[in-house]
């Protein structure tokens, strides 16, 4: 059975202060770095999942200041599957169970990455407000819950992760971004894990045509979650913007220039993107960008606010 929501605590307030985390062995920055290095993808996303509880109940805490060195072996990700050109991906009917399976498998990858893009935000960016770093940390535990969902569902049609080849997009992305966490928060959650919120509905729509309510109703949880985690990425987007009095919208198409993230293409989800706090003028320029004509719906009379 698909459980309605995951089994993680709801975003907290975290100390950054070093006297409460008094060495490396309880410090949650610390924690997320090794649980990125993991190889082992249940191993992962456990961790992820134990650190942000373990930071709920107050035994880990975090020193914003603390500059971690980088390994050389980021992210921790097993031999399979393998990594191949995006366009070396064929697609298959989801009328087919083979054909759901490799789609399924598409989905956990893209949600083991997802793990590794929110755990790489809590070590590597130091001098942060303590929220940034829960935010981040409730993210990993939840994209944990998503992979573990998907694993388990593909188990049901006989495979696991790493069965079929896969691409490495997300994690290059991040690579890209490594010095700059303002262009990681424009170019990750707002871009790369926005396009998410655009394409859940039409895969949904296509496994429920193939009568995979299973595998549907997963689809539901994910996209539930993404429109917080997209969330998540406009609140800081904007929360450095304003710090540096910067203009967001500028901002934005400088950094899509520089770090060459790819072009949006619709169709997109104006109530999702809505929802996860873009605003009415990037909403009207993905108008213009499909080529729409017709006017979208007004904002609800309450909107999403940042984390």
């Amino acid at each position: 059975m698909i459980s309605a929501a995951p089994s993680v605590p709801p975003a907290l307030p975290m100390s950054t202060n070093p006297e409460h985390c008094p060495n490396r062995a309880n410090c949650a920055r610390t924690a997320a770095l090794a649980a990125l290095r993991e190889v082992d993808p249940a191993t992962k996303a456990a961790a992820a999942r134990a650190l942000y509880a373990a930071v709920f109940e107050g035994s880990y805490a975090c020193s914003a200041d603390l500059e971690l060195a980088e390994p050389t072996d980021l992210p921790g990700r097993p031999a399979r599957p393998e990594l191949v050109d995006p366009r070396k991906l064929k697609r298959r009917s989801m009328q087919s169970p083979e054909g759901r399976a490799v789609l399924l498998h598409a989905l956990a990858h893209i949600e083991f990455n997802a793990i590794n893009l929110a755990l790489d935000a809590v070590w590597r960016f130091a001098g942060m407000p303590a929220a940034f770093y829960t935010d981040w940390l409730k993210v990993a535990a939840e994209e944990a819950h998503h992979f573990s969902l998907l694993v388990a569902r593909l188990a049901e049609f006989g495979h696991v992760y790493g069965d079929f080849p896969a691409h490495d997009g997300l994690w290059d992305m991040c690579e890209r971004t490594r010095a700059d966490v303002l262009a990681r928060m424009a170019l990750v959650p707002r871009t790369l894990e926005a396009r998410g919120l655009d394409a859940s509905p039409p895969i949904r729509a296509r496994l429920q045509q193939a009568g995979d309510q299973a595998s549907a109703a997963i689809l539901d949880v994910i996209l539930r979650d993404e429109i917080g985690h997209v969330l998540i990425g406009n609140h800081w987007f904007r929360h450095l913007c304003d710090a540096g009095a910067l203009d967001p919208h500028a901002t934005y198409t400088r950094l899509a220039d520089q770090y060459h993230a790819p072009k949006l293409r619709g169709p997109f989800n104006f109530e999702a993107r809505r929802d996860a706090g873009f605003d009415e003028a990037e909403l009207a320029a993905l108008v213009a960008l499909a080529g729409l004509d017709v006017e979208q719906p007004a904002p609800p009379a309450t909107q999403a606010s940042g984390t």
